[in-house]
């Protein structure tokens, strides 16, 4: 049986809450009824089995042999596939797929593929509802630009939902990011934006389950080869 494990970004939350809701329920056991504290109990310890469970970290390792595949970078609901103007890096249109985060999801964002980040930025930005198309723009959101060793540039946005209050970002830029590696987490509904080339082949429609680290959800198209450049005539 695998022992479960508490992502890092949950411990010092956890930890914290166990002991408001023990300081809580120490006065409730003294001095009310048994019947309020038994309720109080009740209350408190799936509050804490709620948040414990949010912040749970599966290990999840994903061996691939073909470096163009993109793999799932968070779990949730495939809510966006479809090409769009990008404003925030490359300023041209892209294939954007946005995966949406329930409070029930595992909340670590995962790199959907291996290369070297060239970006990674924090935008302030408003807490509406991440389903709703205008929270890729509009919302508190992280920027990360990855560069594949065949010189394919992909983004990925982290984006803060209604109750997300905290988007984390390990991404640190000119170091070589790994697949099997956390690009990040972020805490309660969320959602995860991709902007890939508009040749990307994809493997999901919109609808559809994904599991972060596990589903690999589309290729990138090989680098067509540079044209051989023709001597200048004498």
């Amino acid at each position: 049986m695998k022992r479960p494990h508490i992502h890092q970004e949950g411990r010092h939350a956890i930890i914290g809450l166990t002991l408001l809701l023990f300081a809580i329920n120490v006065p409730v056991f003294i001095f009310v009824p048994h019947w309020v504290f038994a309720l109080t109990l009740i209350v408190t310890a799936v509050l804490l089995v709620f948040v414990t469970y949010f912040f749970r970290n599966p290990v999840r390792v994903l061996e691939v042999d073909d470096p163009n595949f993109i793999i799932a970078p968070a779990d949730g609901r495939v809510v966006v596939v479809e090409p769009t103007e990008e404003h925030d890096y490359f300023h041209d249109r892209r294939l954007q797929v946005s995966i949406f985060m329930s409070p029930f999801n595992v909340h670590a964002n995962w790199y959907p593929i291996e290369g070297t980040i060239l970006v990674s930025e924090h935008q302030k930005g408003r807490h509406r509802g991440a389903w709703l198309p205008k929270s890729s723009t509009e919302n508190e959101r992280s920027l990360v630009v990855i560069e594949t060793p065949s010189k394919v540039r992909i983004a990925i946005r982290q984006i803060a939902g209604a109750m997300a209050r905290r988007i984390v970002t390990y991404a640190k830029v000119g170091n070589f990011c790994h697949r099997n590696t956390h690009l990040g987490f972020i805490k309660l509904g969320s959602r995860v934006d991709m902007y890939l080339p508009l040749d990307t082949e994809m493997f999901v429609e919109v609808g559809e389950m994904v599991r972060g680290n596990e589903t690999i959800i589309a290729r990138i198209a090989d680098p067509k080869p540079a044209k051989p450049v023709k001597p200048a005539k004498p």
